[in-house]
């Protein structure tokens, strides 16, 4: 006689308001079983950490396609190289500074992606190079009823020659030339999602709130940073080899913490394609 038997999802919260452990094994999470609860772990949490589960390139993109659509970078389907080092990072490392400040990506597309996976294959020197997340759906919820009429129709330009600033003071004209070119986009400061819920939506790449003084603007954009950051909304990952993490790009930001490029730190990430345009 057979016995029907269910495997255990196996889930811990890492803090109350941000940041779940899934523990299943390899074998289970690439059997594609959980991905509908790991899919209704990460929007309601915004982190998910997959301690020393090792997947190699492939493995991480065959469990990256049980979650969603693959959205792939490199012509070869390949995951990207991430990390400060010029040597092993050529083309995009200069760009990549920028990931060193909270943000979200894709603030320049009309879909950004759904989340982001990464690999850890060398950590940075213990204590530095975690990598920090801010749940903007938890931060939103916990304003006052006043600040969230007040903010909830406000609107801002984004763009990530923004960012440039925050690691260059006095970049050269060529160079914001070059970050300007990648594109800016007007979004909401709050996000109402297809779902109901609500996220802000922040980080390195605003530049000021549409119809507002731009003294008042940078008191909101960096105020509401400061409260989407403080401790009650944010996790910071210290990173172990073969560490998996994936967050939700709708309704958190991140940041890599600040290492040495030469260090030899290096992550490979996939991409979860988006499924849902910025609300207007």
């Amino acid at each position: 006689m057979s016995v029907a038997t269910t495997t255990e999802f196996k889930v811990e919260h890492v803090k109350p308001k941000i940041g779940s452990r899934i523990l299943n094994s390899k074998e289970e999470l690439l059997s594609g079983e959980f991905a509908a609860l790991i899919r209704e772990e990460l929007e309601a949490r915004g982190v998910l950490v997959f301690p020393q589960i090792n997947f190699s390139d492939e493995e991480q993109i065959a469990f990256t396609k049980t979650l969603g659509e693959y959205a792939s970078e490199n012509a070869d389907g390949s995951p990207s190289k991430i990390t400060l080092d010029v040597k092993e990072n050529p083309s995009s490392a200069e760009y990549l500074k920028g990931s060193l400040y909270w943000h979200i990506d894709g603030t320049r597309n009309e879909v950004p992606i759904l989340a982001s996976l990464l690999s850890c294959k060398v950590p940075s020197p213990k204590g530095t190079g975690n990598t920090g997340f801010s749940n903007t759906y938890a931060a939103y919820d916990a304003l006052s009823d006043e600040d969230k009429a007040r903010y909830d129709d406000m609107r801002v330009l984004h763009g990530p020659w923004a960012s440039l600033f925050y690691y260059e003071a006095e970049p050269s004209l060529a160079k914001l030339k070059i970050m300007q070119s990648i594109g800016e986009k007007v979004l909401p400061l709050v996000w109402k999602h297809a779902s109901g819920r609500k996220s802000l939506v922040l980080g390195c790449t605003c530049h000021h709130v549409i119809d507002v003084d731009y003294g008042e603007s940078a008191r909101i954009i960096h105020g509401l940073r400061e409260w989407a950051t403080s401790p009650d909304f944010t996790y910071s990952h210290e990173w172990s080899v073969g560490d998996l993490v994936i967050w939700d790009n709708t309704g958190t930001m991140h940041r890599a913490e600040a290492y040495d490029p030469d260090c030899g730190r290096m992550m490979h990430r996939t991409k979860l394609e988006g499924e849902e345009a910025w609300a207007e």
